[in-house]
């Protein structure tokens, strides 16, 4: 169970400075607990503790970096049942996902931890002409400094992780702004970071209005802004965020091809999964399906059958594969899109019902391209089926998107899949799975509207990381 409130973190310490922040059962809209929320004034305050802690930061040894991280790994695991449940209470997220996301936080951790100690250099060959001899160079990594982190509802442990994780790996400070729907997990992550032997002032986590976190991106004193969420607000913040480098991980609007050498009882399954896990809410959702015309009447009836019998309800109960959405405007949203496309000539194969926050697994085909629900990112538990003829015209149809965050292919010809990652214009492309596929340690992100940059520990310790060149000069 939830506590009956939680504290912001500022400058590493617990304060209960208010419960101006209500976080609600996402299920059953009732208030959960509250929590303390920043104001300005307390944003301005994490940020110069940040910068007055970056010197004693940088200053730790990889291996003393190495040792929080693994308390980390440590107490996450210990405290798995308990951060699973206020998953399933703030975010409504079914608890068989939650657990799963529990998992990666662990993993997350662990893969920073590993990093951390092989944040290396390198020696430059400087003798390039006869006037560098005797000059030789090599390059180390040093912190990039303070910086900002802002992170969505959605996943709100596993990708509040992937900023903080590498942040601590790279000796950076940082100030975190967790979703105000989903706090909680954050706070826990903040919870467990206190016990640690992290300089004072080194980490801030302050749930604050959108309106109350503009220092977030503007202020010149945060040398890097990570930001997840929607694109019109991550390109906003880029637009205002100055000279400051930006990471950005947005909207999706993946899509799948399924061709006619597919193994259709699997590729129905991963789909199943890729759609409609977390009641859909992932930028990496499936939401077009391009299935060969082979296979397509196949494919849709056993698709359509087995996502009827998806049950749905209580995310709390162990057999719930589809939970509320965050809001009940939110699925208000999706519903109106689906009644669009259907007053445009769709068919509704299967769902298509709203009752308050819960929207049923809905199926449909012969959606307009010009629909939201297939031109945007649904963000919910809706697929879009077509049929194709042609691979080539199919991955046309991929690259039809202002998105390019990831897509699936299913194939079992190499050729076929070399050219889906020759042409597709997204971050990742995975073959004989569905794009909604990741692990913790692999380069993630977007291009188009998708986002900027890539994450992953490797990675994401790169952006939060400078190269400092040495020149060493042996007189001749």
């Amino acid at each position: 169970m939830l506590k009956e409130s939680y504290p912001y973190y500022l400058a590493s310490e617990p304060e209960y400075a208010n419960t101006d922040l209500e976080v609600t059962n996402k299920y059953t809209g009732e208030v959960a607990t509250k929590v303390a929320m920043a104001d300005v004034d307390t944003i301005d305050k994490a940020i110069a503790a940040a910068e007055k802690a970056q010197p004693a930061m940088a200053a730790m040894a990889p291996y003393e970096r190495q040792a929080v991280l693994e308390h980390c790994v440590k107490r996450f695991t210990e405290r798995a049942d308990e951060l699973a449940q206020a998953l399933c209470i703030e975010a409504g997220k079914p608890i068989k996902d939650a657990k799963g996301e529990v998992s990666r936080l662990i993993d997350t951790f662990k893969i920073a931890a590993e990093e951390s100690v092989r944040i290396n250099g390198e020696t430059v060959n400087l003798e390039i002409s006869a006037r560098a001899k005797g000059y030789q160079g090599m390059t180390k990594k040093v912190p990039i400094g303070p910086c900002s982190f802002i992170s969505p509802f959605n996943f709100p442990l596993n990708l509040a992780a992937h900023k903080v994780a590498p942040a601590i790996a790279a000796g950076c400070t940082f100030v975190l702004k967790p979703a105000s729907r989903t706090p909680i997990g954050a706070l826990i992550i903040g919870e467990v970071l206190a016990e640690t032997d992290l300089p004072k002032g080194a980490f801030s986590i302050l749930p604050c209005s959108r309106d109350g976190a503009d220092l977030f991106t503007t202020d010149d004193r945060l040398k890097l802004l990570s930001f997840t969420g929607s694109p019109d607000v991550g390109w906003a913040l880029k637009a205002k965020a100055g000279k400051k480098p930006v990471v950005l991980e947005l909207g999706g609007n993946a899509a799948c091809v399924i061709d006619e050498d597919a193994d259709i009882e699997d590729a129905i399954e991963r789909v199943i999964i890729g759609a409609y896990y977390q009641s859909g809410q992932s930028c990496i959702s499936v939401q077009r399906l391009l299935v060969h015309s082979k296979i397509y009447d196949e494919f849709k009836s056993r698709y359509v059958e087995k996502v009827k019998a998806l049950v749905s309800g209580d995310p709390s109960k162990e057999d719930t594969f589809i939970g509320p959405m965050i809001s009940e405007g939110e699925a208000e949203r999706l519903h109106g899109w689906i009644e669009e496309a259907k007053d445009k000539g769709a068919t509704i194969l299967c769902g298509g019902t709203r009752e308050g926050a819960m929207l049923q697994a809905t199926v449909m085909e012969n959606v307009p391209k010009d629909c939201d629900a297939s031109a945007e990112e649904a963000f919910g538990p809706l697929s879009i089926l077509a049929p194709f003829d042609d691979y080539d015209e199919a991955l046309k149809e991929v690259n039809n998107s202002r998105y390019g965050l990831q897509a699936g292919v299913f194939t079992r010809d190499i050729y076929k899949a070399h050219k889906a990652w020759d042409v597709l214009e997204v971050g990742g492309v995975v073959i004989g799975d569905v794009p909604s596929w990741r692990v913790d340690n692999m380069p993630y992100g977007g291009v188009k509207d998708s986002g900027l940059g890539r994450e992953g520990i490797r990675y994401a310790i790169e952006d939060m990381s400078e190269t400092r060149l040495m020149v060493i000069r042996t007189p001749q």
